[in-house]
């Protein structure tokens, strides 16, 4: 049986056990599918809706059967009626991005986006972090202009398309470098931003020992990573020249040393964490309704990941 695994550069893990070839020792009938070469779907209306492209291809042919994302796509996938289990978390990514204003545009507070553009990488945990911002400061979605950039909002939050931006590196740093930034929220006092892993139901209890090869074997690689971080950095910098691209291997390397790296289970704090993103994401129209995620947990995968984390950990 062939085993389909999807994958993309903003799953950093993913993207280099594609190149590491681990998992291919156990399961020689691997097919790496990666997201970017997908048919493109129409976008998601920033201000009513949430793209959900990365839990919709585990239902599709030409599909996959595992993918890697940031924190909201599996919310968006439960709300959608989509059948998902969690596979595990990383550690948090609080150092990963944060929402900025250019120093003296007169933005000084998140209570100051009132009717200003933000810019994010909309579905992405980007939405999460500024609903989350948004909440605090006793406003809703409504009451900024959501801005749809991808994750290159920089160039416009420079040249005033944008008011606000939520920025990640190593592309923050790029705009740091450029203009002095101020912070009006860091990740750290939000939630804990970990990227995180899933599948479907029915290939996790039709296929787990398939399924127990590849996350021992992104335990695996992500331990690699942390001790090569430049050798990983690599793999990301060679992918952005052959689409002819420019990258800079300090920058990404000094990204990838700023992340955690390892697959944890599932926490209490965590689906606490997907509940309040949940709900809020409901409340503001951005999903068809609210889920309760504590159903898209199997006690199996948990305990599975965490002998493999322990392993590695002592290995």
């Amino acid at each position: 049986m062939t085993v389909r695994i999807g994958y993309f550069p903003h799953n950093n893990s993913l993207f280099v056990l594609r190149h590491r070839g681990i998992v291919e020792r156990t399961l020689p009938d691997v097919e790496w599918v990666d997201l970017r070469a997908l048919p493109e779907t129409p976008r998601a209306d920033v201000k009513t809706a949430l793209p959900s492209l990365h839990s919709d291809w585990l239902f599709e042919d030409g599909g996959y059967d595992v993918i890697g994302t940031g924190f909201t796509p599996p919310v968006t996938a439960l709300a959608n009626g989509r059948d998902i289990v969690y596979l595990g978390i990383s550690g948090p990514r609080i150092e990963n991005g944060r929402l900025v204003a250019k120093a003296g545009s007169g933005i000084e507070t998140v209570a100051d986006l009132k009717g200003k553009r933000v810019g994010i990488a909309h579905g992405s945990w980007q939405t999460t972090l500024l609903l989350f911002a948004l909440e605090r400061a006793g406003l809703g979605w409504a009451d900024i202009e959501p801005v749809d950039t991808d994750v290159n909002g920089g160039a416009a939050l420079l040249n005033g398309d944008l008011d606000a931006w939520v920025g990640a590196y190593p592309g923050l740093a790029a705009i740091e470098a450029q203009a002095e930034l101020h912070t009006l929220v860091d990740t750290e006092s939000l939630f804990s931003h970990p990227s995180l892993w899933f599948t479907r139901r029915d290939f996790a209890e039709g296929n787990r020992e398939a399924l127990e090869s590849i996350l021992a074997a992104l335990q695996e690689s992500d331990a690699w990573i942390t001790e090569n971080p430049r050798a990983a950095a690599q793999y990301f910098v060679d992918d952005i020249v052959a689409r002819g691209g420019t990258a800079d291997l300090d920058a990404w390397e000094a990204a990838l040393r700023g992340r955690p790296f390892g697959v944890d289970p599932v926490s209490e704090s965590f689906l606490d964490e997907q509940q309040h993103a949940a709900d809020l994401l409901a409340a503001n129209g951005l999903l068809p309704r609210t889920v309760q995620v504590r159903g898209a947990v199997l006690p199996w995968i948990s305990d599975f990941v965490a002998s493999t984390r322990n392993a590695t950990a002592v290995g």
